[in-house]
């Protein structure tokens, strides 16, 4: 028998820590959320109902706010409505869950606040891609919250201009912390094999319970584009076209106001959706052990955070891509897939669907995360049937490794015009109405 390998206590600790930094529960999408979050801490810290509320944000927020439903606001979008709902309805405490304790006198209050044309959003000179601040005043009092590189890191609180809290923070961009620069496709592998699954069942369990439960919804209801349900009645049952549905259809629900929470990943609910929904899909279809279900997950998890850490939280570069790498990569480990079989597959995927683009979130994401896990279960099929793409073959490297940072200096670095161009267009044209005739746009 084959000596299993032992990982690092301090490799192994990190992987516990970004596992729960990680997955946490969130309600919405998450930069709406984290818009609604500032807005209800700056709201705390200013003590009172605001006169005047100044929104500085940075287009990748704008392009991830305009387009969303946000949950718990009676079917409000929009920039002005993300940072209201946090203001008058918000529970800071509750973090990314800010806005789950809505009452419906809340939702009285914040249309007369909104009535009130308060609210003035200004774009953000920081070259950062995501960045929140909110800036509150009444009378002679003002408070000022600022959010920046990801959904929870509050850099900044200020009431009447004395600091009440101040981290250190870059306008640049913000670099990964130590933890995720430790992540690499052989730990990560060698660590679902051995950690004790007491450290991370609790939270794998909701995720499991929370991600499936929102499918679900997505398939039972109507959301959106009904992604999930077109693709089981178009291509069938099997395990392979479930897998995509199911992951879809959690989107279609959550771009379009469901009000069930889910468990992230890198920051955005629809990865965490894709980097877990078909791996659960898979799992019932196997008929595997629950631990073996949840050190697939913890494969799934953290290769998808390993692949957007180099990218960052936000880019032109559509994240489903390395979630649905994730899914391909979990799922190979279910059929009992290790090291060697994991990377081919995380390449093929990679080779097969970089360069998806993201265009803010709306209901098309659920039909992205549907070609994302296309490409993750591609990738590993190619591998079990004797085919790869090799070094050389357009941006895939030799190595693993070499691919995947080939692949984030793209998104991050090269991508950047793009994203630029992109936001630019969204920012200047309309939204479309429903009464407009689908065949002419």
């Amino acid at each position: 028998m084959m000596e299993q390998m032992v990982l690092d206590r301090k490799v192994y600790q990190a992987y516990l820590d970004v596992l729960r930094q990680e997955l946490v529960p969130a309600t919405g999408c998450t930069e709406p959320i984290a818009i609604a979050y500032a807005g209800a801490i700056a709201r705390k810290t200013l003590g009172q109902v605001p006169e005047q509320v100044e929104l500085i944000v940075s287009g990748n927020i704008i392009k991830n706010v305009k387009s969303v439903v946000i949950p718990h606001s009676n079917g409000r979008k929009g920039l002005e409505a993300a940072v209201a709902a946090g203001i008058i309805c918000g529970r800071p405490e509750l973090e990314l869950d800010v806005l789950s304790q809505t009452s419906p006198e809340d939702l009285q209050q914040l249309d007369a606040f909104l009535a009130g044309n308060r609210v003035q959003v200004r774009p953000s000179q920081a070259e950062c891609p995501f960045d929140i601040q909110v800036k509150l005043t009444a009378g002679q009092d003002n408070a000022y919250v600022r959010i920046i590189g990801s959904h929870s890191n509050v850099v900044q609180v200020q009431k009447n201009g004395q600091l009440l809290v101040d981290h250190p923070f870059s306008t640049q961009g913000v670099s990964a912390d130590e933890n995720h620069r430790l992540l690499n496709v052989k730990d990560i592998v060698t660590f679902a094999d051995t950690v004790d699954l007491d450290e991370v069942r609790p939270i794998l369990q909701r995720q499991i319970d929370d991600n499936m439960a929102i499918a679900q919804a997505g398939l039972t209801q109507n959301y959106g584009a009904n992604i999930g349900k077109i693709l089981l009645r178009s291509y069938g049952n099997s395990v392979h076209n479930r897998a995509k549905a199911w992951a879809a259809a959690g989107s279609d629900a959550r771009m379009n106001g469901c009000e069930m929470p889910v468990i992230i990943n890198s920051g955005s609910g629809n990865q965490g959706i894709t980097a877990s929904v078909p791996v659960i899909v898979y799992a019932k279809e196997c008929d595997v052990s629950q631990e073996q279900l949840y050190r697939a997950l913890v494969v799934s998890n953290l290769t998808a955070i390993h692949l957007k850490t180099g990218i960052g939280s936000l880019s032109a570069y559509c994240g489903a891509t390395s979630a649905g790498c994730g899914a391909g990569a979990g799922v190979c480990y279910l059929y009992g897939g290790k090291y060697k079989e994991i990377s081919h597959t995380i390449v093929n995927a990679l080779a097969i669907n970089s360069g998806m683009l993201c265009d803010g979130a709306k209901a098309s994401c659920a039909a992205k995360i549907a070609s994302a896990v296309e490409a993750g279960l591609l990738g590993m099929q190619m591998y079990l049937h004797n085919s790869q793409f090799y070094g050389g073959d357009g941006i895939v490297a030799k190595g693993v490794e070499n691919t995947i940072r080939t692949v984030s200096t793209i998104a991050r670095e090269g991508m950047r015009s793009t994203d630029a161009e992109i936001i630019q267009f969204m920012i200047g044209n309309s939204a479309p109405t429903k009464e407009k005739d689908p065949q002419h746009f």
